[in-house]
């Protein structure tokens, strides 16, 4: 039985986590278009970051209600090894690209954030992404090409590199993932 659960474990912590939904991603990038329509419209920046915080909560939501959905579907457990690993790797990007926000924005350097963002978010995506698909991590590093651009440009167009990031960037990844990993 021990060699059995050895056996077992090796597999798991070899194989890569697919329940990442590609239409998931899909739905996430056309909820982030509408977000950063919305959030351009704002009149002050604290409209603008609220908005966009709105719209990671519910980027959240979708992302795990479809890998719930796609892991159910393929019978995959969830929070394998490798679906832990992502979580592990993609958390602290994340967390720290909310603490870095809070600090850029008391100090007056809010036209940083989405650079920030797309970098970090870049980030996370590579490092959860070495234990899903080989094209997630590809998506990772399309976030920090704009988010590099996106730090020597000035607002307006700082902020059209998010919305092509989370919008454009999600669908198009998303769907190939779709395509080619089962939805």
């Amino acid at each position: 039985m021990d060699n059995l659960r050895f056996i077992r474990e090796s597999m798991e912590s070899a194989s890569t986590f697919t329940a990442v939904s590609g239409w998931g991603q899909s739905l996430i990038g056309a909820t982030a278009l509408a977000a950063s329509y919305a959030a351009w419209v704002q009149p002050a920046r604290r409209g603008w970051l609220a908005v966009w915080f709105a719209e990671a909560l519910l980027s959240l939501l979708i992302a795990g209600w479809a890998m719930w959905r796609k892991a159910r579907v393929n019978d995959v457990a969830l929070m394998s090894r490798p679906g832990r690993k992502l979580v592990v790797n993609f958390a602290p990007p994340v967390a720290v690209g909310a603490l870095l926000t809070v600090v850029l924005f008391r100090a007056g350097e809010s036209d940083l954030v989405p650079a920030v963002w797309l970098l970090l978010y870049g980030a996370g995506v590579i490092t959860g992404g070495a234990f899903s698909v080989r094209i997630v991590p590809v998506m990772g590093f399309c976030f920090m090409l704009l988010g590099a651009a996106a730090l020597f440009l000035p607002w307006p167009a700082a902020n059209a590199l998010l919305a092509a990031g989370f919008g454009a960037l999600h669908i198009i990844f998303g769907f190939i993932i779709a395509r080619r990993h089962g939805g």
